[in-house]
């Protein structure tokens, strides 16, 4: 399979990259190999060429082309961009890759790819680790050097002019994973979806992370074991790894996202946290979270609530629970009146209760191993039944027809809240889009007047292209969004702006409140339904018959 890898480098050093494509280079510490005389030592095999450079002169033109065009003269900026582009080992065996083939298909990539750009490409033939997977580094100053034909990939005009930088967004590295894609497809090579999200995303990082810590370890447990001591752990497991294994494991059984949430804290002391339907994990010894999209697809709202799910279907299917109470004894208990469940949702207030879900001990695989962890979930369960006896009686639900169709009322309130949320982010969106290509236009509009005004308009376009270009690009955009009308001036899109700020804010509090009352109802009607024996599902729709609470 042939994969892809980007990083964009801020080192003014241009030669750096040079050095690191010719030279061999520790691959623990990312420092060059010396040899007696202090000497770099070259590479066994490699093939080097450059686009629009001399390969041996690379650094020297990307300063002068940066130098005329006054750009990559800051600490900040982007100098550079390194695409990796590595082959499947199995590809020179199984497919007769060899290197000076993989020299061609990388030199036509980088042509199409990265048009007017001053590029080194080369092709190693050993990878990391000695997999000896033939792999090509295409390096390119972040600066355009020629003017280029327009292509599809290209979002704004300018990216297809000289002396303007390199400008990678979602889409373009999108079209540039499906052109490997494509590449290997014609060539017969291994090939993957590169698309499609990694169930377990591992980055070039971490991946050096844990094969430095397995490097230590093992040098540790060398030593303990040259003194005669055991060692407790032979494999390293970085943060991420521990936060992979505990919500695999606690994902396996919990039936909703609290009970997902006690066990990750009970188990394991990782804290879950959830903003905007983005999931995030607290490692133990961090104090900054890490969100499941960089631990992978598995590790996210989209798959887990499903799986949460299913969990709990297929407990309801499988297991039928003694009921700790008699119907009758549970419904004595019961108030007689229903409060009206009115008011505005931005109005809503919600003090959350500390109520928890009621544990399934047959479900319970730590229950059944220790009697002592059973009996503290017995009393931990009559405790939580006690609680929701009487946050019924506190609310007035006579029937459990009453509180499904609050919890039902409860989904659709919070449901439509969040439309209306994000209907006012994509409005501010647009207002704040508005603003910036209002400023943009009337910081480069005298500019402009002095273009059309000059003699020599191809002169003076050329010493102030970007201005101009500027100009052009921001009218282009609010000829667009406002049609024939006079464009509203930067007074009137800052006093929406802070409307919709406030409306959204609102609105996300709102949100959250109704989102909290959701999940605490959905709770009380999992433990009525345990305390009753019932194996009825959480969600009224897929039930066929509610029993009626009588007093």
């Amino acid at each position: 399979m042939a994969i892809l890898k980007h990083i964009a480098s801020k080192n003014a050093d241009y030669g750096e990259a040079q050095r690191y494509l010719m030279f061999q280079y520790d691959e623990y510490t990312g420092k060059p190999i010396l040899d007696e005389n202090g000497r770099l030592i070259p590479r066994e095999e490699y093939y080097l060429d450059g686009i629009n450079c001399d390969p041996f002169n690379f650094d020297m033109e990307c300063k002068e082309l940066n130098a005329q065009y006054h750009k990559n003269q800051t600490y900040d900026e982007i100098k550079s961009h390194h695409y990796i582009l590595s082959f499947d080992p199995k590809d020179a065996e199984e497919n007769g890759l060899t290197g000076e083939q993989a020299q061609q298909l990388g030199l036509q990539y980088a042509r199409k790819n990265f048009p007017g750009h001053q590029a080194l490409v080369c092709t190693h033939m050993d990878g990391n680790n000695e997999s000896g997977n033939i792999h090509i580094h295409i390096v390119i100053n972040s600066l355009r050097k020629f003017d280029v034909e327009q292509e599809p990939f290209m979002e704004r005009p300018c990216d297809s002019r000289a002396g303007y930088k390199h400008h990678i967004t979602k889409d373009y590295l999108i079209h540039l994973k499906q052109s490997v894609m494509d590449m290997c497809h014609r060539e017969h090579l291994h090939q993957v979806d590169l698309l499609t999200p990694a169930e377990k995303k591992i980055t070039e990082r971490e991946y050096h992370a844990r094969r430095r810590g397995q490097r230590n370890m093992e040098k540790r447990n060398e030593k303990m074991i040259t003194e005669g001591i055991t060692p407790r752990k032979t494999e390293f497991q970085t943060q991420k790894d521990f936060l992979r294994t505990a919500t695999r494991d606690a994902a396996a059984s919990a039936r909703s996202l609290e009970e997902f949430q006690n066990l990750l804290m009970e188990k394991y002391h990782v804290m879950l946290k959830i903003n905007r339907g983005r999931f995030s994990y607290l490692h133990p010894e961090r104090n900054k979270p890490i969100t499941g999209r960089n631990l992978g697809s598995h590790y996210e709202e989209k798959y887990l609530l499903p799986l949460f799910e299913k969990n709990a279907k297929q407990q309801i299917s499988d297991t039928v629970p003694e009921p700790s109470l008699t119907e009758n004894d549970f419904l004595s208990a019961l108030p007689a009146s229903v409060p009206e469940q009115t008011g505005d949702a931005a109005a809503f207030i919600f003090i959350k209760s500390d109520l928890r879900l009621v544990v399934d001990l047959q479900q319970c695989v730590k229950a059944q191993q220790s009697q002592a962890y059973a009996q503290r979930v017995k009393l931990s369960n009559l405790q939580q039944m006690a609680k929701t006896v009487a946050y019924v009686q506190e609310h007035g639900y006579d029937t459990q027809d009453d509180l499904r169709s609050a919890f039902s009322e409860a989904q659709s309130q919070t449901t439509e809240i969040r439309k209306a949320l994000r209907s006012t982010e994509q409005k501010l969106k647009e207002v704040n889009e508005q603003i910036h290509y209002t400023g943009q236009y009337l910081a480069n509009k005298n500019v402009y007047r002095q273009y059309l005004k000059s003699r020599n308009k191809n002169h003076f376009r050329q010493e102030h292209q970007a201005e101009i270009a500027l100009y052009e690009t921001a009218r282009k955009f609010l000829k667009e969004r406002s049609g024939t009308g006079s464009l509203p001036s930067i007074k009137t899109l800052k006093e929406e702006k802070e409307k919709l700020t406030r409306l959204k804010d609102s609105q996300y509090a709102a949100y959250q409140n109704l989102r909290d009352y959701q999940r605490e109802l959905k709770t009380v009607c999992s433990n009525v339904d345990m305390i009753l024996g019932n194996n009825r599902s959480l969600y009224p729709e897929q039930q066929q018959k509610t029993s009626t609470i009588s007093k």
